[in-house]
């Protein structure tokens, strides 16, 4: 049974902006290993960020060894057929891809000093412990890590808002996951629809299913995208999404681990611009004229008198037509008018009204 005092419309702050349905969508800017192994790119990557209008740039924090083992077996590889890194040793791809953790401080500080919030998604106990440290303002759960309920549980008791990813899961994973953060006492949770290909088709990304999440866990959602460009990030604010997360590097051409499904600056600050915009275009669930309007509705078409005429006077297509503005009667009534006579002199350009016939 849903708890009565829960709800979908919740909006949960982070680092002091507010997100939710009420407020325009918060856009995270994930680094992962764009970064190429250099620290001057991710500083790069931060200031870039800032200057797109990102809310705030994320981590991943790990090292290859706290994420799995050094270790040849077939189980320790990704399949040949994967679209980015067939056959790879997943300890050699965590190893090119990991935020090396000295890194993080000065990552963090560049991020403050502009205005961009700063935070990761943490891979085990000890990756939650350093970002304390850090006094990150939240915690983001990877897709493969929300099965691990005591990381979830570790990161919620922190009492900051927890950001789970869905790729992959099922409706029952999923709920665990929720109530596993719950259970610490910690309501400030959102739930991101995702696609856990990379890159991931758009026709995979069923969007529809955004506020049946919402209804089901009675948590805001928001959306993780793989997919190229930002059109489906755009459309799923329309499904209800209060965040959208996507990939960032400096450029697609110069390669890197996450790279391919990546955007460039100039994308992500048309994420921030279009997200808003859809935002703003939901308005309100009703149909009518808004107040921005009103001037328009003067210049529908009415009934006016088109030429001098004189009393008793038939009215015919020649002397009233339908034409703009609106302040004579309906074009329909032109039918009930038609051969009736002017009950006085009507010069050329009046509104036509019952009272002259």
């Amino acid at each position: 049974m849903k708890d009565p005092t829960l709800s979908s419309n919740q909006t949960i702050t982070i680092g002091g902006v507010p997100v939710g349905l009420d407020h325009e969508p918060f856009i995270i800017a994930e680094m992962s290993g764009n970064h190429d192994g250099s620290l001057d790119k991710a500083l790069e990557i931060v200031r870039a960020a800032a200057d797109a209008g990102a809310h705030a740039i994320k981590l991943q924090t790990y090292t290859a060894d706290t994420i799995t083992i050094d270790h040849d077996g077939p189980d320790f590889r990704l399949s040949e057929d994967h679209p980015l890194w067939g056959g790879r040793r997943l300890y050699d791809l965590y190893e090119e891809a990991h935020t090396p953790w000295e890194w993080h401080a000065p990552i963090f500080d560049l991020a403050k000093e502009l205005g961009l919030l700063a935070f990761s998604s943490p891979f085990d106990p000890t990756a939650v412990e350093f970002l304390e440290s850090l006094e990150v303002p939240a915690y983001k759960i990877a897709s493969s890590e929300i099965v691990d309920l005591p990381l979830i549980r570790c990161a919620a008791a922190t009492g900051k808002p927890i950001i789970i990813s869905t790729g992959m899961a099922s409706v029952g994973e999923i709920a665990a996951a929720v109530e596993a953060a719950r259970s610490t006492g910690n309501e400030q949770i959102i739930v991101l629809s995702c696609t856990a290909n990379y890159p991931a088709d758009p026709a995979a990304s069923n969007l529809r299913g955004i506020p049946v999440m919402s209804d089901t866990f009675r948590v805001p959602v928001g959306l993780s995208d793989h997919t190229m460009g930002i059109g489906a990030a755009v459309a799923s604010v329309a499904f209800g999404s209060v965040l959208v997360e996507k990939h960032v590097t400096m450029s697609r051409e110069a390669g890197g681990v996450d790279s391919d499904f990546s955007l460039e600056p100039h994308e992500l600050k048309a994420l921030r611009e279009e997200t808003r915009t859809a935002w703003q275009a939901l308005g309100e669930p009703k149909i009518g004229a808004d107040a921005s309007e009103r001037e328009g509705l003067r210049f529908r078409r009415s009934l006016y008198v088109v030429a001098d005429v004189k009393a008793g006077d038939p009215v015919t297509a020649d002397n009233v037509r339908s034409i703009r503005p609106s302040l004579g009667l309906p074009p329909d009534t032109f039918a009930q008018l038609e051969g009736k006579t002017f009950t006085h002199d009507v010069a050329r350009g009046t509104a036509m009204s019952w009272d002259l016939v």
